[in-house]
């Protein structure tokens, strides 16, 4: 039978020649699928741009369907549509700015390494004393259901308080 080509836009197969692979990748519904496929993933702010610039389809309107479909050159979002794709691109840049503010935050140029080097510590300390508070008061559970802690396997056992011993001259591999 041969080999047989799988278009995954199309979610289609066909005999894999030149001739066929040539025609189907050139043709209008593989073209519609992949431009489908890509458009999912686009911006939210280059789709308001974009619908924005467009009138209105007015067959859209009146019967809620076209005959074009995603393919049409008017817009099929309604004025709330449209408000609700401006809300969140807002959002989105909102969000934006405020993770910049924070990864500035005091860490402008004009603050010195010095500075950043003792905040850092002072995190990292603060964890760590806290990590270490947690660790002690926590308990390690088994899920309920599992056999009893005598017939688990070592690898599904809970650790030792001290952690596993390391012994001198053991081979892993």
């Amino acid at each position: 039978m041969g080999k047989r080509y799988f278009c995954d836009y199309c979610d289609r197969s066909f005999q894999d020649n030149l001739h066929n692979r040539k025609k189907h990748l050139n043709g209008v519904q593989h073209l519609r699928a992949k431009k489908g496929w890509f458009d999912r993933f686009r911006d939210a702010a280059a789709v308001l741009v974009e619908e924005q610039n467009k009138r209105p389809c007015r067959k859209f309107l009146q019967t809620g369907q076209c005959d074009f479909g995603s393919n049409c050159r008017f817009s099929h979002l309604t004025e709330r549509d449209l408000e609700r794709l401006s809300a969140q691109v807002h959002e989105e840049r909102r969000s934006r700015e405020q993770q910049q503010q924070q990864l500035d935050g005091a860490d402008g140029p004009e603050a010195g390494i010095e500075e950043w080097l003792e905040r850092r510590a002072s995190r990292l300390s603060a964890a760590q004393s806290s990590g270490a508070l947690s660790a002690k008061s926590s308990v390690f559970q088994y899920p309920p259901g599992w056999p009893p802690v005598q017939e688990l396997p070592p690898s599904l056992r809970a650790p030792p308080p001290g952690g596993w011993a390391l012994q001198s001259g053991a081979q892993w591999g």
